[in-house]
């Protein structure tokens, strides 16, 4: 099996930063294209950014300029730096990955359990 593990999530005032950790773990044969998501009471998961096995990434216009998405591959894990943050970024947020499992080189995303970012006004 595979385990998306996120951590880092919590409280900050608005204005402030915090930095969230996804680490994969398990039968995995190669990581492929790996996100970040988040979730706000009473709405959809929405993508936030996701990045490419190269380095590639892409960002939600409300997050430009402000988060930033980043991957080590050998380590495998991903990581968002949210800076600048309001009350708006309020959500519990997951990290997906598309993997390529090692038992049966079969391709399938997977979802970490989430972690809860409350940004305080």
């Amino acid at each position: 099996q595979v385990q998306l593990v996120e951590s880092g999530g919590g409280l900050v005032q608005a204005g402030g930063s915090l930095r969230l950790s996804c680490a994969a773990s398990g039968r995995i044969f190669r990581l492929d294209d790996m996100a970040w998501y988040r979730q706000a009471p009473g709405k959809q998961r929405d993508l936030v950014a996701v990045i490419g096995r190269g380095g590639n990434t892409n960002y939600v216009d409300s997050v430009k300029g402000r988060f930033t998405i980043s991957r080590d591959n050998a380590k495998k894990t991903v990581s968002l730096q949210m800076n600048s943050l309001n009350s708006e970024d309020t959500a519990v947020y997951f990290c997906k990955a598309s993997v390529v499992r090692s038992d049966t080189l079969s391709s399938r995303d997977f979802w970490g359990q989430g972690t809860q970012v409350t940004v305080s006004s």
